[in-house]
């Protein structure tokens, strides 16, 4: 299988990639550990979004074709690189979910505010950057809102692993 976990910096992506890791006992690969294995001192332009992309999107092909679940965590900001995972997920044969975390924004400020050897840079102008240029999601997906406790995002992803990803139960 291939998830991707996606979001707005600073709105829980990697608490909620960690979970779905853990339920699917699959591979997490995040773009923040791609981006500082590939560059010492990142800047963020597009060219390097495009090298980081496209090192998680070869990592994520090595994690399934070795039989593996493969979860992505990103904001994929970019209606292009969801429509690509999924296409990966196609020409795999493996099934492919989107989850979408969000969060409101004085949750995230404090977040961010808080964040101590996080493997992110982002900061909450990064955050409002993203907010603004975010393409819409158009194709199906699960939202899952990380405003509240911690307990509370954990019930919401194991509805959604309970609806979307867990194998149907026979009666």
């Amino acid at each position: 299988m291939l998830i991707i976990v996606c979001g707005l910096p600073g709105a829980g992506k990697t608490t909620v990639a960690e979970d779905l890791t853990d339920r699917t006992d699959g591979t997490l690969l995040r773009t923040d550990v791609v981006r500082k294995e590939l560059f010492d001192d990142p800047d963020y332009t597009e060219v390097e979004s495009y090298m980081v992309y496209e090192g998680l999107f070869e990592r994520a092909k090595e994690v399934i074709e070795t039989g593996g679940t493969a979860v992505l965590d990103g904001t994929f900001q970019r209606r292009s690189d969801r429509v690509r995972a999924a296409a990966i997920a196609r020409k795999l044969g493996v099934r492919f979910e989107l989850v979408m975390v969000t969060c409101d924004e004085s949750v995230v400020r404090e977040r961010i505010a808080a964040r101590e050897g996080d493997e992110s840079d982002a900061d909450f102008e990064v955050h409002q950057h993203f907010r603004d240029i975010f393409d819409d999601i158009t194709m199906d997906h699960a939202s899952i809102d990380n405003s509240g406790t911690l307990a509370e995002t954990e019930a919401q992803v194991d509805a959604v692993f309970t609806e979307r990803f867990a194998p149907a139960v026979e009666p």
